[in-house]
């Protein structure tokens, strides 16, 4: 229990000495010696707080269909719903929605995870990766996840931070800091996009293929020499559930073969991405930061904005070169509520600059001094900065 409310309140918040943040307000970090006081400090630095609420703008992704003609196959198979419903989709659970959660019967014994999209969507596919016998618990939105983990509904969610050949999901850059949750873990899925129809429809015989458009734009190649029409959906299991409900034969789906198997449907063709090295890195979210040590290669992933002038931004990243720090991942998110600075630097007037929010992943371990150090230092240099998490990198995809 001391241990606990240790933990509860050494949570890693701060802001620098310097003028306040105008979104974020004004705080303050005490940090004491680092070298007196190793021990504290590790579990100072380690364990983050969720302080921050930066609004962020709904974001979903555009269904797409290239021609008039696909569009209203798509409004014919979203509306159409036949005699050939598959038995098994009733049962399947449905998903939770950001503005109406509700508690799901369990008995306690199993790890809840919730992640975004329908049964059998690739999110799920990395829940399981992540945690073989957990109860997964589908959501509509990436937001409904992280309220069902901050509501106590599931122990968990697992959500997607960035693909190979797509690469950032910029909502989930957002959402983390509008939610108070740590990433305590990371998953590398190897996707496997297969065409999927119903049961004894040949690849030849289809007229259009419905999935994600990010999902139809990865497997552009295949669908061209088929000379199919590219029909959008919310999701690629939400393409599979719709033409297991409508069976229309000459419609087929881009999905996962866990989702064939879940709608009854054939696999058609395995592999068919353009690329194939396509890998999705998802993030495992908790209501609660681990406690990082140093018996194997961790990562730490942490957001901060600077102050105005030449060369801050160099400064901030060579706190981690100095030290030997490799930097795996930077990404950069323009600030919802003050995006343009204006600087007077030319002869004509003054100048419109954006301003950012830095989020960057470093290969090192809260526990090891070089990475507290690192944060120190950091600190004294930016107007806002942030620990997200620390955690175990997965080295199998």
């Amino acid at each position: 229990m001391a241990l606990d409310s240790v933990i509860k309140a050494t949570f890693f918040w701060g802001c620098s000495n310097s003028k306040p943040h105008p979104q974020l307000g004004s705080h303050s970090l005490l940090i004491g010696n680092l070298r007196n006081d190793f021990l504290r400090r590790c579990c100072y630095l380690a364990v983050l707080a969720q302080k921050a609420t930066i609004p962020v703008e709904d974001e979903k992704p555009l269904l797409h269909s290239p021609n008039p003609a696909a569009a209203h196959d798509h409004d014919a198979l979203l509306l159409n719903h036949s005699n050939g419903f598959h038995k098994d989709i009733n049962m399947l659970p449905k998903p939770l929605t950001a503005t109406d959660v509700s508690s799901l019967a369990s008995d306690g014994s199993k790890v809840r995870v919730a992640y975004q999209g329908l049964p059998g969507a690739y999110s799920e596919d990395a829940a399981l990766k992540a945690y073989p016998e957990c109860e997964t618990v589908p959501c509509d939105e990436f937001e409904a996840a992280f309220k069902a983990v901050e509501l106590w509904l599931v122990d968990k969610a697992v959500l997607p931070i960035e693909n190979s050949v797509g690469g950032s999901i910029h909502r989930n850059y957002d959402l983390l800091l509008r939610h108070r949750l740590h990433i305590v873990g990371e998953v590398q899925l190897h996707v496997n996009h297969c065409l999927l129809g119903l049961p004894g429809v040949t690849k030849e015989e289809l007229k259009s293929v419905v999935s994600h458009p990010q999902a139809l734009a990865q497997c552009e190649m295949v669908l061209n020499d088929l000379g199919v029409d590219k029909i959008g959906a919310h999701d690629t299991a939400a393409a599979a559930q719709t033409v297991a409900i409508n069976c229309v034969r000459h419609t087929g789906a881009i999905a996962s073969t866990r989702a064939a198997k879940v709608y009854g449907l054939d696999v058609l063709a395995e592999r068919i991405q353009d690329d194939d090295v396509n890998i999705t890195r998802f993030l495992v979210l908790a209501r609660e930061p681990i406690i990082p040590g140093t018996d194997r290669h961790y990562k730490t992933s942490i957001v901060f904005s600077i102050e105005e002038g030449p060369g801050v931004l160099f400064k901030a990243l060579s706190v981690f070169s100095m030290r030997d720090i490799n930097l795996s991942k930077i990404e950069s998110r323009p600030l919802k509520q003050r995006p343009l600075r204006v600087v007077d630097d030319s002869n004509e007037g003054s100048a419109k600059y954006f301003d950012y929010l830095f989020y960057i992943d470093f290969e090192a371990s809260m526990a090891e001094p070089r990475a507290q150090y690192a944060l120190a230092q950091l600190q004294e240099i930016a107007r806002f900065l942030r620990v997200l998490g620390c955690y175990a990198i997965d080295t199998v995809v």
